[in-house]
């Protein structure tokens, strides 16, 4: 959404210039081709390493076992594969992020006004940095607790019981945190959105604050579907978001007192 032209004469688009619809969808196209080129860039890059991404997504679980004997297994032929795959597509994606981002704000950044592009700006930068703090949440300090909840439930068995141990396939480990740390990631990105519809005109502080007892139940239960059925990784996503969601309502009436 754009927002309302400034009353300053001054202010004007950054490429007076209009360009007809066919040049939009043509520098539409290129803009694509390049942001699909990069994430295939990213994942052969990505595929090269994908041992390494393995170990490093795995590395939360072998701390976690403290030293008992774990191993990932394969069901199916293809599953290892397949799971190299897919996480290096997922990492191909984190590689081709920044250059993602460059393309989307070359593309809209001519049409916009010169105040606009001072407050979209800030945005652009701040979304992968908070992005990684989220993921950052969830590689160490979400996935080693819920793991070592999860391996409490193992034992050693005898006196007729057999015994209970993890013997993990690794497409299901690997689906499930880069998951956790995508949804981690995609949370810390609600003060952003709710402070560029609040600038937008779109939302006001006193509707985010008027919200707030629904926003927290829908938090907990966005929270209770995106992370594994334990109590430690819901309210480890929950609680961050709730605190997020306050500082967009002060994000929100500073936003209001700047465009007073």
């Amino acid at each position: 959404m754009t927002l309302p032209p400034s009353a300053d004469p001054s202010d004007e688009p950054a490429d007076p210039s209009a360009q007809p619809l066919l040049a939009h969808l043509v520098e539409l196209r290129q803009r694509l081709i390049y942001c699909l080129l990069a994430i295939l860039a990213g994942f052969v890059i990505a595929y090269v390493f994908a041992p390494e991404i393995y170990a490093f997504l795995a590395r939360p679980l072998a701390d976690a076992s403290e030293g008992a004997p774990h191993r990932f297994i394969y069901t199916n032929l293809t599953e290892a594969f397949v799971s190299y795959i897919r996480l290096a597509l997922w990492a191909g994606c984190f590689v081709a992020f920044p250059l993602i981002a460059a393309q989307v704000w070359m593309f809209i950044a001519p049409g916009l006004y010169k105040s606009e592009r001072k407050v979209f700006l800030p945005f652009f930068i701040a979304t992968p940095v908070l992005f990684l703090i989220g993921a950052a949440l969830a590689y160490y300090v979400v996935m080693p607790m819920a793991w070592r909840f999860f391996l409490s439930f193992e034992s050693v068995g005898g006196l007729g019981a057999l015994p209970i141990q993890l013997e993990a396939r690794v497409a299901e480990y690997l689906s499930l945190s880069m998951t956790l740390i995508f949804a981690f990631g995609l949370a810390f990105e609600l003060p952003l959105a709710l402070i560029l519809l609040a600038r937008a005109g779109v939302l006001s502080a006193a509707a985010l604050s008027s919200f707030r007892r629904y926003a927290i139940v829908i938090i907990f239960a966005t929270a209770a579907v995106l992370t594994p059925p334990d109590l430690i990784s819901m309210i480890c996503l929950a609680l961050p978001v709730v605190l997020l969601y306050e500082v967009s309502i002060f994000g929100a009436k500073w936003v209001e007192r700047t465009r007073k």
